[in-house]
């Protein structure tokens, strides 16, 4: 079901029946992952409408079902969504400003093709800011605060071992977010999470090599957090370097 496209309307007023004096702005939407998850209709703000399109947006482009190149609608993906399609307009305005998708005039975004050197120049300027801070770390943070991060590194072992794409994205963000945030720095943590969501899509690896490269990398997680609570500076050093340099996520 969509909801009315008109600001301040909500879908069970009546027709002719304006919205009460100071009511929120409130519509009434499926949630926009919709059947896939089996979830209901259920009453959310327009902004968390948003935020729950773009965050299925980002899930669609890392799983690989929108394809690099490819242009889509805003009323198609609207229509696939359950929503109107201002909301995904909006959506994909913010993915097209992360470098995701590209506007194409009176035709909808098209999906970015990602080549090779840019990704490993995200991997160049993601090591560059992250070991040096990461040595630091090594030095300062406590061997138990280090433990803690374990099940961050589970999470993406379990993804990677089901082969789950979107969902191993996600928990390898968190999982490095987990550990920059140890530095105190919210700028170092926002522009370092966005180098980390641009280097992750469009997908463009094969999928037999896939599977692989993910539990490799999540492997990559463990490793770094043995070495860090062991402070060994060289290991560190050496894994964070190559867990850029020599995987895709």
């Amino acid at each position: 079901m969509s909801a009315d496209p008109r600001p301040g309307r909500h879908p069970e007023q009546g027709r002719g029946t304006p919205p009460a004096p100071g009511a929120p702005d409130v519509h009434r939407e499926p949630d926009v992952h919709g059947e896939s998850v089996g979830l209901g209709p259920r009453t959310v703000r327009r902004h968390s409408v948003r935020g729950q399109v773009l965050e299925a947006l980002r899930t669609a482009l890392v799983g690989g079902e929108l394809v690099p190149g490819e242009v889509y609608s805003a009323p198609a993906l609207a229509d696939r969504f359950g929503v109107s399609a201002t909301p995904v307009r909006e959506a994909m305005q913010r993915l097209a400003v992360e470098g995701a998708v590209e506007v194409v005039p009176n035709r909808g975004f098209r999906v970015t093709e990602r080549t090779p050197r840019e990704l490993a120049e995200l991997a160049e300027i993601r090591a560059l800011i992250e070991v040096p801070v990461m040595l630091r770390l090594a030095r300062t943070v406590p061997a138990a605060r280090w433990a803690e991060l374990r099940p961050l590194a589970e999470a993406t072992a379990t993804a990677a071992a089901r082969g789950d794409r979107a969902h191993y994205a996600e928990a390898d963000r968190a999982f490095h977010r987990a550990v920059l945030s140890l530095a105190g720095n919210q700028q170092l943590l926002a522009v370092a999470d966005d180098l980390h969501r641009r280097s992750q899509w469009p997908l463009i690896s094969a999928p037999a090599l896939r599977h692989g490269v993910l539990v490799a990398d999540a492997a990559e997680h463990t490793a770094l957090l043995d070495a860090l609570i062991a402070q060994d500076l060289t290991v560190v050093r050496v894994l964070v370097r190559e867990h850029f340099t020599g995987s895709e996520c």
